[in-house]
């Protein structure tokens, strides 16, 4: 039994519009209420990319995170995880992401679009220095 109560939610696609205010600037972030309805226990939300040029990502990991789930909805990512190398993601791939694993997201297609569910909401993320300083 959870000791953190939780709300009903229900958002609907015509209730939530893609905001530029996440934590990578490549990507637009559509909140989908879970972090509120849910005490900040869990968090969801759709992301998409802006396009597939720019600044890529880098070697990083996140701290103070119990979960992190990574479905691919459209398009594509490409992704280096640490102890398995480079992992090319189509639509349809489901990733859980261990807490602390280092890993990079190379590349993504311009029609990109996944839902990631975190726990808890709030998460840290370190840079780390790139691999081929090791």
């Amino acid at each position: 039994m959870s000791d953190v109560e939780q709300t009903l939610s229900v958002v609907l696609p015509q209730d939530g519009e893609y905001e530029d205010a996440g934590l990578r600037a490549q990507f637009a972030y559509r909140d989908l209420g879970i972090g509120e309805a849910s005490g900040g226990r869990y968090h969801a939300h759709v992301i998409k990319a802006k396009t597939a040029e720019g600044p890529k990502i880098g070697l990083h990991r996140h701290g103070n995170i119990d979960f992190q789930l990574v479905y691919i909805l459209k398009g594509w990512m490409r992704f280096w995880y640490e102890g398995k190398g480079e992992t090319l993601a189509p639509a349809g791939t489901c990733i859980l992401q261990p807490p602390g694993i280092r890993h990079d997201v190379l590349e993504w297609s311009d029609d990109l679009e996944l839902l990631e569910v975190t726990s808890p909401r709030d998460f840290t993320t370190e840079a780390l220095e790139d691999r081929a300083a090791e």
